[in-house]
């Protein structure tokens, strides 16, 4: 009797776990509200072909991007190759900055001083004067003193022709396509060619170093005197669109670099910020207006006018914004219901008219969301893609969702129910009275066997 109830409970402990493991199981089937326009493949939301200005640009090749996302906002033969001139030191600058430390001093050598051909800017830097980098990276690009990058070049690659290598394996990391330079501060070589495109890639990069943007920006520069050269040096930067006395004067611009030669033209990359829009022009190859005007600064300022007037930085989505509303099913029944909300906002540059409406999405979730689940927990992404350019934000929990055990308690209850049936048929008083039964009988045969045998007994006796 004992061990018929032993292994009833045994029975009864299995089902319970057996119970408890298949409803985990079931756990694992997602629970959403489907929407089927939540569930796009991820479409590349193309927001118009690049725009032809209507004003007439002076310059050979020419281009506006948004600094941030590099997106081409208005162009003209941006991929034509042409002569760059100065604007060659933004490269050479930017390796400096991180091949070296701010304040290293660099010795001047002689082949340095002398490689610079007559009609080039220099700053009068003699053989053996020292200098630390910073103070270079500011007569470099502020008064574009050419002998300053070949002092880089030889200190970094030892040799000019190593330094022009490793400025062309930096340009096409930066994704230059049409590109070649010889030398690290744009001397007249026809070998040393690039274009708007490729350059205003170098730029964007460029700005996004806080050492480059802080000189680019200055208006001059002061150089303490040296054991070769007694006395203080000045240079005031040549960009006219930073001198609030020159008649080109912009006030959002913030640099970056001239160029001229004879052979390039006048060259100019400019940066300029408004109403957090930060736009990159390249003008290579500019002329003078039908006015007698500069090309290269009348281009930009056109150009910066006419990225501000019709490009806007517009919120996407908005940090907390409901994307999907689920209904935990394991959950109790106060926290049951689930808000997926964004992580983070997503803005970008768009025309002004733009609807951000027409944007599609793509919503990607785990495929099992379960209670528990914390206040904040990632639960998937949302992806935008514009232009060519992806944006993503995390999918987060609102709200704390606490885990039912209702559904188990009831069903330990339900099966605690029936094994207790069983156990009571089994020693309920039919069965008792049954089992009495058969006992009285099989001890009956045995009194009569009995009984035979002393009858056998006494008779042998006798």
């Amino acid at each position: 009797m004992k061990k018929k109830i032993l292994i009833i409970l045994l029975i009864f402990i299995s089902l319970i776990n057996i119970y408890n493991i298949s409803f985990a199981e079931e756990n694992l089937t997602l629970i959403t509200n489907d929407n089927s326009s939540n569930n796009l493949n991820i479409t590349n939301n193309t927001i118009s072909d690049v725009p032809e200005p209507n004003f007439q640009i002076y310059s050979e090749g020419a281009i506006l991007i948004d600094s941030k996302t590099g997106n081409i906002l208005a162009q003209k033969d941006m991929d034509k190759q042409l002569y760059p001139a100065s604007i060659t030191k933004v490269l050479t600058a930017i390796i400096a900055i991180e091949k070296l430390n701010l304040d290293d001093i660099l010795t001047a050598s002689y082949s340095a001083v002398m490689s610079i051909p007559s009609g080039y800017s220099n700053a009068g830097i003699k053989e053996g004067e020292q200098f630390t980098v910073i103070d270079l990276l500011d007569m470099f690009l502020i008064h574009s003193a050419n002998e300053i990058g070949y002092i880089f070049a030889e200190h970094i690659s030892g040799s000019i022709s190593e330094f022009a290598n490793l400025m062309n394996q930096k340009a096409t990391e930066l994704g230059c396509k049409n590109t070649h330079f010889t030398n690290p501060s744009g001397i007249q070589d026809t070998e040393h060619y690039t274009t708007a495109y490729d350059m205003a890639q170098i730029t964007k990069y460029c700005m996004k170093n806080e050492t480059f943007r802080n000189i680019v920006c200055k208006t001059s520069c002061k150089i303490a005197p040296t054991a070769l050269y007694p006395e203080e040096r000045y240079f005031k930067n040549t960009n006219s669109l930073l001198d609030p006395s020159n008649r080109y004067y912009y006030e959002y611009a913030i640099g970056v670099k001239t160029g001229f030669t004879s052979q390039a033209k006048n060259c100019f990359i400019g940066c300029s910020v408004k109403d957090g829009v930060e736009l990159i022009v390249v003008l290579m190859g500019a002329e003078a207006t039908e006015t007698g005007l500069s090309g290269r600064y009348t281009d930009a300022i056109n150009l910066f006018n006419y990225g501000f007037e019709n490009y806007i930085n517009k919120t996407v989505l908005n940090a907390n914004t409901v994307i999907q509303e689920l209904e935990i099913k394991n959950a109790t029944k106060e926290t049951k219901n689930l808000n997926i909300i964004a992580k983070n906002s997503i803005s970008t540059l768009l025309p002004t008219n733009y609807d951000i409406e027409n944007l599609q999405y793509t919503i990607e979730l785990k495929e099992s969301i379960t209670a528990p689940i914390a206040k904040d927990s990632v639960l998937g992404k949302i992806t935008y893609n514009i232009d060519g350019i992806t944006y993503t934000s995390d999918l987060i929990a609102n709200n704390d969702v606490i885990k039912s055990n209702t559904i188990i308690i009831i069903a330990q209850i339900t099966l605690a129910i029936i094994v207790l049936i069983i156990l009571a048929k089994i020693i309920s008083p039919k069965n008792h009275k049954k089992n009495k039964k058969k006992n009285n009988k099989k001890l009956k045969i045995k009194i009569k066997d009995y009984n035979d045998y002393n009858s056998i007994y006494k008779f042998k006796i006798d």
